[in-house]
Order: C-alpha cells, then sequence, then structure tokens
C-alpha cells in the first residue's frame, strides 16, 4: 500500500523549517522523508517522477509511525501555483505546520542564501526591487490563503520562529500533538541550527571542484595553513547582515502590514512589522475559532 504523508511543514522558507525539521526526524516514531524537502507537488520536474517515486520516499518507516515531509516550496506563489490542485488530484488531506518569522528578518535571511548561492549578484536595497520573491514569500496571509481555502483553519497550525526558538519544547509538544504523534517528545539541545545563510560560502567558478571535492578539501588541508584557509572563507563569506535603507525598509513594511492585518484576523491579535516579535514570541498563538 503506497503511504502518504500524515503531515507537511509547508514553510515558511528561512523561518527554521530545518531546525524542526531536525527536531522531528529525531523523536522515535516520526519518520520524515530524505531528502528534507521533496517538493513533489509545486514542482513540475518532480512532480513528473509520479506518486509511487513519492510514496517510497516512505516506504522506510514502519509501522504506526507519523509520517511526514517538509517542502517549503509549498508557500512559493505565485512561483509553484498547482501545489494544491495536485494534492486534491491525489487525496492528499495532511495536517499542515507553517512556520512564521519576523517577515523583514525572513526577507533578509532569504536574500543571504539567495546571494550566496549565486542566484542575487546586487545589494538587498537593489534586489528587493529585481526579485519579488524576497517580499512575495514574506506575506504570509498570501500565501496561506489558498490552504486555509481548501482544507481549513484546523488543519493547518501557525507556529512562529521567535516563540520555538524560545519556547522549543512547550512548542514541540504543541506540534506533535497536532500532527497526533503519542509519546513524549523530547527537544534535543544539541543539535545545532540548521541551514544558517551567514555561514554560507558565496558559490563562484568551480565551487564545486574547489570546496566540494573530497580530494581538494584533502589537498587544502595538507598545503594550505590553516590561518591562510580562514582568511579565504571569511572573504567568501558575508560577515555583516545586509541592511535595507530607510526608504525601502518603510515601503516594504507597509506591504507586509497590509498582508498581516489578515493574518491578525485570523489569530485574533494585532500583528505587525514593528510588534511582530513581541507577540509571537510571549505568546503561543492559534487560529481564532
Amino acid at each position: 500500500m503506497n503511504e502518504l504523508p500524515d503531515f507537511i511543514i509547508i514553510g515558511a522558507m528561512k523561518s527554521a523549517t530545518s531546525t524542526l525539521y531536525d527536531q522531528l526526524v529525531n523523536q522515535p516514531g516520526i519518520f520524515m522523508t530524505i531528502p528534507k524537502e521533496p517538493n513533489f507537488f509545486s514542482d513540475d520536474a518532480q512532480f513528473s517522477k509520479g506518486l509511487n517515486w513519492y510514496t517510497s520516499l516512505f516506504e522506510n518507516s514502519e509501522q504506526g509511525d507519523c509520517l511526514g515531509e517538509a517542502s517549503t516550496h509549498y508557500t512559493k506563489l505565485p512561483d509553484y501555483p498547482n501545489t494544491i490542485k495536485r494534492m486534491q488530484q491525489n487525496n492528499l488531506h495532511p495536517k499542515l505546520i507553517y512556520v512564521m518569522r519576523h517577515p523583514v528578518d525572513r526577507l533578509v535571511s532569504h536574500y543571504m542564501h539567495e546571494f550566496s548561492q549565486g542566484v542575487i549578484t546586487s545589494d538587498i536595497n537593489t534586489a528587493i526591487n529585481e526579485h519579488k520573491p524576497l517580499i512575495q514569500y514574506s506575506q504570509y496571509a498570501m500565501q496561506l490563503k489558498p490552504f486555509v481555502d481548501e482544507f481549513g483553519k484546523p488543519s493547518i497550525l501557525p507556529v512562529f520562529f521567535d516563540s520555538l526558538r524560545l519556547n522549543s519544547q512547550e512548542e514541540l509538544e504543541r506540534i506533535c500533538t497536532f500532527i497526533g504523534y503519542k509519546k513524549n517528545p523530547i527537544w534535543k539541545t544539541e543539535i545545532a541550527p540548521s541551514n544558517v545563510s551567514s555561514k554560507r560560502i558565496k558559490k563562484f567558478p568551480l565551487y564545486n571542484l574547489i570546496i566540494n571535492s573530497p580530494v581538494a578539501t584533502f589537498l587544502r588541508r595538507i598545503f594550505i595553513p590553516k590561518a591562510i584557509r580562514n582568511r579565504v572563507k571569511k572573504s567568501l563569506t558575508q560577515q555583516k547582515r545586509p541592511e535595507l535603507n530607510s526608504e525601502n525598509l518603510l515601503k516594504i513594511e507597509k506591504i507586509l502590514n497590509e498582508d498581516l492585518k489578515f493574518l491578525s484576523d485570523w489569530l485574533g491579535v494585532e500583528i505587525n512589522c514593528k510588534n511582530f516579535k513581541e507577540v509571537t514570541s510571549n505568546n503561543l498563538l492559534d487560529w481564532k475559532i
């Protein structure tokens, strides 16, 4: 029998979804896919592999496991518009987890990720006008609305980055209750946060050959002094977090605050760019019924 996931972490990108994945995969009785992000229902190339390929990702699970995956492409509108339609076609009705970070912080971290990958080469104040997803992926209500319309709010758990960071065990228990996990989850403090953009080395020509090659790594360690290696690594890593100028920050906050009005209504508490961290870190928020 082909297995489908019981739950999916659907985003948001750069909001600690990798950290949450690492915590869940280390709980006995929770099985999550490798790769973390199959992006099956969003990406045309992945979907073309067929449902049997997707369900094969869960074939090593044990009977009774809670099955999950974590594909942030599922909340990357308008770039991946077919996600929900494809879920409908395959009769998928999972529990959905959506992690939200301060929308400006998420945008900046997203920029750093794309810059390190060589996708964006301009400074952040230029990039926000050239790369619309930087803002769009931070419009949380816009990204969630199709899921709310199709699956209903009870099928979606809102989780907030700062609460997950400050109230880790309590949030993990809340998430595990939501997905139907029957055991007592334990937040593993020894697991370091994953996927930190500020630690990424910017890609360059021959990056894979020079950085990712085991042979090159061996030769570097043998022939190049550590001090020189560290100096080169530092030059290829963003040492200072990019900053939006005041004009662009005001423009972006205006756009994001309009989106946050919808989120505020759904949650029954006012959230905007100024109070986002305070409200979301001090409260375990859920949808207003």
